[in-house]
């Protein structure tokens, strides 16, 4: 599908901070290590800690990776359906975007990349909080790509969230909603 491959996959995750954009980013990077010889994680944000701009990359494959920074990607997140066409032109040719449907009221400029509009928020707020809406993204890419294994993200979670039962088991929870979000969506 689109720009995904075992030779190389880029991910570009965006939205503001205090989403867990970042925290997402990491959780796919270190699960990656479990699977591809090289992974990049390179975070960007705004001066703001929490309501600023912030995005990171991902880049995992099993040949070297020549830069960690990149303009376009193969797959982009945008965690804020507002921020859509900002970053509509940062996905490659063939590639997938995922949005939150939530505040996402521009349509589509080009047809050269598959589209899935993802209710995060909505998700995140029926299952506990809106704290929780980065894993249900991560679920949704991973359950659109199985680019890493969906038990290689359960094992990092396991491992971030040690010692913290209830977070970690909503968390989990959220992570397994966004695969079933986007099970009957694969184009």
């Amino acid at each position: 599908m689109g720009q995904i491959s075992t030779d190389k996959t880029s991910v570009i995750m965006a939205g503001f901070g205090g989403m867990g954009v970042l925290m997402a980013g990491q959780i796919l990077s270190w699960g990656a290590l479990n699977k591809y010889n090289h992974v990049s994680w390179l975070p960007s944000y705004a001066v703001e800690k929490r309501g600023g701009l912030c995005e990171c990359t991902v880049v995992f494959s099993d040949k070297e990776i020549s830069s960690p920074i990149i303009d376009q990607a193969g797959i982009v997140i945008v965690f804020a359906g507002a921020r859509f066409k900002e970053f509509e032109s940062r996905v490659l040719p063939g590639g997938l975007m995922l949005v939150e449907s939530s505040g996402l009221d521009d349509a589509q400029d080009r047809n050269d990349y598959n589209l899935y509009k993802i209710p995060g928020m909505e998700t995140a707020i029926t299952m506990g909080g809106v704290q929780i809406a980065n894993f249900v993204f991560l679920g949704a890419f991973i359950g659109l790509t199985d680019s890493v294994g969906h038990e290689l993200i359960e094992d990092e979670l396991v491992k971030k969230f040690r010692g913290k039962k209830e977070v970690l088991e909503l968390n989990k929870k959220a992570f397994r909603r966004g695969i079933e979000l986007v099970v009957n969506q694969k184009k």
